[in-house]
């Protein structure tokens, strides 16, 4: 019997705080699932600001409650904000819509205290579109000794399937998404037993130290196409000393920006330092694709922001060099928009959580059992 289809948009605001990526899919929730519209909405400055400054406040649970009220303020306008951009896609879209999956924007994550704070008011954007919204993906996780991320996994298997049927792409399948945070999936085969299917965890920063570094010696944002880079030299023994001081010695944690800084590179160039930090990211990335690899000869599918810093993914190709197993991709030559395959999952997740089913996984969260996460708001 053919499953109930389910139209959802997707809200994703990501780690490099600069706006919403906005996303309306159709999917059973298993196996069915087609993308309708893709849409970007960019943060206005002061919302901006607002969002870098009060993350940067906040490093302790402590910190939290010090500045409830701040934070209660920028849940308000952000959720604002978010309720904006779905009323506008609405004016486009005048199909039913079922679920939003709002994911809010990260402010703290601690899975050792477990404690994860996406700002986003569920209930007050149900409330301003009428509609109902799965919100808060992250704490069942946590509170089932997960580390809240990634949660991107289950959609990936989804598209590797289609990838799979359509291009004839054989398992094992990998994704690297390259955020403000770097992540990999890896998809061995196309069952559903997930357990044994799905493997996935944060790798490294991906556009983190990248866009804070030019943040603070530009007028710019980030580094488009790594053109800053390009101009720059990398100062090979700040690097060294870099990697040296930072080894990950185990995937097993979630990662947040707030466990690397651009300190490293202080005295150096706008240029040089963007070159250095953009290789000590490009270094950690390609340990983590090495690892995750293991003895598969596997094909990684390059989705996020990072996968359009030409430098940066030549550095990554660099330091896999040697590794003939692994290759990189852009999954845009896949009919998929590597922009908003975060935004897609979230709608994706939503409709999951939805129908009761698990979102995370022991191999790919590290939670104790399979996790059905999210809350769902209908307030209208």
């Amino acid at each position: 019997m053919k499953k109930k289809l389910y139209t959802a948009i997707g809200l994703m605001s990501g780690t490099s705080m600069d706006g919403i990526d906005l996303s309306i899919i159709s999917s059973d929730g298993y196996d069915e699932f087609s993308n309708i519209l893709d849409d970007y909405y960019e943060y206005d400055k002061n919302l901006q600001d607002h969002l870098v400054r009060l993350r940067d406040l906040i490093l302790t649970k402590k910190d939290l409650s010090q500045n409830s009220e701040n934070l209660r303020e920028l849940e308000r306008n952000l959720t604002l904000f978010h309720a904006n951009a779905v009323n506008q896609t609405l004016k486009k879209y005048r199909n039913p819509i079922d679920l939003i999956g709002f994911h809010g924007q990260t402010i703290f994550h601690n899975p050792h205290e477990k404690i994860t704070n996406q700002l986003g008011d569920g209930k007050l954007l149900s409330q301003i579109v009428k509609k109902k919204v799965v919100y808060d993906f992250r704490q069942a996780d946590i509170q089932n000794d997960g580390q809240g991320a990634p949660l991107t996994p289950i959609f990936h298997y989804i598209l590797s399937k289609k990838i799979n049927q359509n291009f004839n792409i054989k398992f094992p399948i990998g994704f690297l998404n390259i955020g403000g945070i770097a992540n990999v999936t890896k998809i061995i085969n196309d069952s559903d037993n997930f357990k044994n299917t799905l493997s996935a965890f944060d790798i490294g920063p991906g556009n983190c130290l990248i866009d804070e570094w030019v943040r603070n010696n530009s007028n710019k944002k980030f580094d488009t196409n790594g053109e800053l880079a390009k101009a720059g030299k990398v100062d090979q023994l700040i690097l060294n000393q870099a990697i040296d001081n930072f080894k990950i010695n185990s995937y097993s944690q979630s990662l947040d920006v707030k466990n690397f800084d651009v300190s490293f590179a202080r005295g150096l160039s706008l240029e040089d330092g963007c070159a250095t930090i953009t290789d000590f990211t490009a270094y950690l990335i390609a340990e983590g694709l090495k690892h995750i690899s293991e003895k598969n000869s596997i094909k990684f599918l390059l989705c996020g922001g990072g996968r359009k810093n030409k430098y940066l993914i030549n550095s990554i190709k660099n330091y896999i060099s040697n590794e003939n197993k692994i290759g990189l991709e852009n999954i845009d030559n896949y009919h998929l928009n590597g922009d908003n395959i975060e935004s897609q999952a979230f709608a994706f997740l939503a409709i999951r959580s939805f129908l009761n089913l698990p979102i995370s996984f022991s191999t790919t969260t590290g939670c104790k059992e399979s996790t059905v996460g999210g809350k769902l708001a209908k307030n209208f």
